[in-house]
């Protein structure tokens, strides 16, 4: 039984009264007075780094648009954190408030991984939401990540003789056929409707103008769904590859929506449209690794991060800070 504290006296003694709890058998009782009892607990994160400056600084507005590098991924998510944080003394739950580097490069590297390996503690909560852009929606879960280098390997030569030699660069058509003719997954995970990709984002190779290349390497990066394992995303990378040297270089698992978690409840009845699931790889994946619900929500259209033209609406930054504190506040 949970105790409802809000009820009137009388509603409550009924309540305890209802639970058996004779000398020495008061395990029960104890246990829903301490649920009861206990702050509920969230956490609200956010990166603060940026990919890198693409001619896109400093900041402007122009028609009720705010451009800039990091205005949709994921300043704008700050800003609003930022404002929850200076304005709601008090909040209906106990907030935790996270700001970390180092989203946008490798795994090792991300602020919030070191915090869950050296300090778990500041992470625990009941329930995550972190400030990713999603159009003022819900996201759910997430993608994972992982690059993987597949190599190819030749015979040097001087070019005046090529044929003494065997070309990797040449060879490595092989591997951006196979990339060209892939077909990605879009699997339905717990509701959610996912796109899968599979995509050549380097490529390195070459010794001097005048020498036949022995060694080339396409860097590739597959984003997959939350119903894959990295191990089961690093099996199918060898397999379509079959053939090649592949070599997994840098892995973040994905994390499924967990929109029927009870804690998703209330924020999922503050905003308004359908959940739509995350493509991109966020750190709900770090939470979910900590046994821990969380969800996607901030200002801006995930389609335009990273690019050129980023933007967020200024009107939306609003629309989700008002939504948060309505959250917040209950």
């Amino acid at each position: 039984m949970d105790l409802d504290l809000s009820s009137d006296s009388a509603d409550l003694t009924a309540s305890l009264v209802d639970v058996e709890s004779v000398s020495g058998n008061e395990a029960d009782l104890a246990a829903a007075i301490e649920r009861a009892l206990r702050p509920h607990r969230v956490i609200v994160a956010g990166h603060i780094d940026t990919v890198p400056i693409a001619g896109n600084l400093p900041s402007r507005r122009e028609n009720g648009l705010l451009y800039g590098c990091g205005s949709c991924d994921m300043k704008s998510g700050v800003a609003v954190a930022l404002r929850l944080a200076a304005r709601l003394t008090q909040p209906r739950p106990d907030v935790t408030y996270v700001f970390y580097d180092c989203e946008e490069v490798e795994a090792e590297r991300n602020g919030l991984l070191r915090v869950s390996r050296n300090r778990p503690d500041l992470l625990h909560g009941d329930f995550a939401v972190l400030m990713e852009p999603t159009g003022a929606l819900i996201e759910g879960g997430c993608q994972g990540t992982m690059r993987a280098e597949v190599t190819t390997r030749g015979k040097r030569a001087h070019s005046a003789r090529s044929w003494m030699g065997s070309n990797a660069i040449h060879t490595a058509g092989g591997i951006l056929d196979v990339l060209r003719s892939y077909q990605p997954r879009e699997p339905e995970v717990d509701g959610l409707v996912y796109h899968e990709g599979l995509n050549a984002v380097g490529i390195s190779g070459g010794v001097a103008g005048n020498v036949i290349p022995d060694e080339c390497t396409v860097t590739v990066n597959y984003r997959f769904a939350p119903d894959r394992s990295e191990q089961e995303a690093a099996a199918h990378v060898r397999e379509v590859f079959a053939g090649y040297e592949v070599e997994i270089t840098d892995s973040a698992p994905g994390a499924r929506p967990g929109l029927d978690h009870p804690a998703a409840a209330p924020l999922l009845a503050a905003v308004a449209g359908a959940p739509r699931a995350k493509f991109g790889w966020t750190d709900v994946a770090r939470f979910a690794l900590l046994g821990m619900p969380a969800l996607n929500y901030g200002p801006g259209d995930p389609m335009l991060a990273h690019s050129p033209d980023e933007h967020v609406p200024v009107e939306q930054i609003a629309e989700c800070e008002a939504t948060m504190e309505a959250w917040l506040t209950g």
